[in-house]
């Protein structure tokens, strides 16, 4: 942070001062800055067809917990990020 000294100083340069700081850690908190992207909901028929599974088997998994469901208004969902986080890379 920049030492100002208010001796001598003039009420525009101190203002130029204050903008040029805020403007400084502005520009530094943009760099830092990741928006959070919405998380992508898919229903049970989108869920199981995403893993090529039928909905049985979607049922199943969720019992099981290998995949982790969501209630909203009586309807289920699965998080994306999460379905595609619960495929298992195989060595062939």
């Amino acid at each position: 942070m920049n030492q100002i000294q208010f001796i001598g100083t003039t009420p525009q340069q101190l203002r130029n001062d204050i903008n040029n700081d805020v403007k400084t850690q502005i520009d530094e908190l943009k760099k830092c800055f990741q928006p959070k992207n919405p998380e992508e909901l898919l229903s049970r028929s989108e869920t199981a067809e995403l893993l090529k599974i039928n909905l049985s088997t979607l049922y199943l998994w969720t019992k099981k917990r290998k995949l982790k469901s969501y209630g909203l208004s009586g309807k289920v969902y699965y998080k994306r990020s999460e379905v595609e986080s619960a495929l298992i890379a195989l060595n062939d």
